[in-house]
């Protein structure tokens, strides 16, 4: 018979890609992050106890991870470049250029936005995200709608340049 606590550990090893991506998207320096991941982290701790198992194991991480984020953005206020005057240092080398692009675009996004996204770049569905984050289904699409024309805006702006 496992312990909560290795239960609890098994389960954020198996997931923990989830608490990464959001702490790459919400945070900018690898000190941030690892203070956002080790806050999530206690916070998963102390609601396990009281998760009741009716919601996917996935869809509480994302749940907490995100109003943990949204929490502690909201106590700091932190400030985030424009994506065109954001430069990678000489010395880090993405190992993906496309996807530090577009993390950047994200970063650039609202709060409420970067959630919508992030959920929706690991396939939830729109009432999955609807649940997660109390709204409707009909805001999700029409914000996502939104939030892929910015990104598309940001990334490539010659190409969908209405003006």
């Amino acid at each position: 018979m496992t312990s909560l606590k290795e239960e609890f550990t098994s389960i954020i090893l198996a997931n923990q890609n989830i608490l990464h991506k959001i702490c790459r998207i919400y945070r900018d320096t690898p000190e941030d992050r690892e203070d956002l991941f080790q806050e999530m982290i206690y916070q998963l701790w102390k609601s396990y106890p009281t998760y009741q198992k009716q919601a996917k194991i996935t869809t509480w991480i994302y749940r907490v991870a995100l109003n943990t984020a949204l929490t502690r953005y909201r106590k700091r206020q932190i400030i985030t470049e424009p994506i065109a005057s954001t430069e990678t240092n000489a010395t880090e080398t993405p190992e993906h250029p496309e996807r530090e692009r577009l993390y950047r675009a994200i970063a650039t996004l609202s709060e409420a936005d970067k959630a919508i996204i992030t959920l929706y770049l690991d396939d939830y569905r729109y009432e999955e995200i609807a649940d997660m984050l109390g709204i409707s289904v009909s805001q999700v699409g029409v914000k996502l709608h939104r939030i892929k024309e910015k990104l598309m805006n940001l990334l490539n702006p010659r190409t969908y340049d209405t003006g």
